[in-house]
């Protein structure tokens, strides 16, 4: 029988995911930081804000700092990430997905250290680069995404170098009471309808509702950074655990 995945509540060949998932976001690429914006009440930037301080990147150094930002195609991380090395870091923001690339590389034209960052498509589960390339791996708000996760872990711990940092900043399951239901009523009932608002699509905003719902738990997740070869694997709750940091060595 063909291996099956999910594709928000819905069942699918798991071949068939990546292209329904790219569908996704070839849709709402052009307004995919403005909705974040609207459905977190900015508070995504907080969260962003924090994984890149755990980087801490350096601002200086005899060899260059090189970060491997996967699933950024808009480029609000490795922005973050640039600027808080003071232009030191060189970014490569790698995405699956054309139309998140061209919003990413259109707005770093304006950046305050443009030359510092590249875009490449690239599949998470397959990437193009050498083994032990990167000082650290970032992906926030992307790994739920991946078809086959394990795999995309395995690739992170494979570009890494000895030393090298891995961090994933994802959605996971609100563990806080009252909130929990205030955020499951926000989620089904006011995110599709602002989405169709903002895109005239409420589609796509309902799959990254029940993506999330369909996440691992930090727990899980954690057991899996570990399964794929990395050390000291810690979580960080945000916010009453609607995102959590997931951090890691390769050691």
């Amino acid at each position: 029988m063909a291996e099956t995945t999910h594709f928000g509540e819905r069942t699918v060949a798991l071949e068939e995911k990546q292209g329904l998932v790219n569908d996704v976001f070839h849709r709402v690429a052009d307004r995919y930081d403005l909705m974040n914006d609207l459905m977190s009440g900015g508070v995504h930037r907080l969260w962003k804000d924090a994984m890149v301080a755990r980087l801490a990147p350096p601002k200086g150094g005899s060899v260059p700092y090189r970060v491997l930002d996967m699933a950024g195609g808009t480029g609000d991380i490795a922005e973050r990430i640039v600027n808080a090395s003071v232009g030191y870091a060189e970014v490569t923001v790698s995405d699956i997905n054309t139309d998140m690339l061209r919003v990413g590389e259109e707005r770093a034209k304006k950046w305050r250290f443009p030359a510092q960052a590249k875009f490449v498509e690239a599949n998470a589960e397959a990437l193009p680069f050498e083994d032990e390339s990167f000082d650290a791996y970032t992906i926030a708000f992307g790994i739920r995404n991946v078809p086959r996760i394990p795999l995309a872990l395995g690739e992170a711990f494979r570009v890494l170098k000895r030393g090298g940092r891995f961090l994933c900043l994802e959605f996971s399951q609100v563990d806080a009471p009252v909130l929990d239901e205030v955020y499951k009523v926000f989620s089904d009932r006011i995110i599709p309808p602002i989405g169709r608002a903002v895109t005239g699509d409420a589609q796509p905003y309902q799959y990254l509702v029940e993506s999330i719902r369909k996440f691992p738990t930090a727990e899980h997740f954690t057991q899996m950074i570990g399964a794929a070869g990395f050390k000291r694997v810690t979580h960080t709750a945000f916010t009453g655990n609607i995102a959590a940091l997931h951090a890691a060595w390769k050691l």
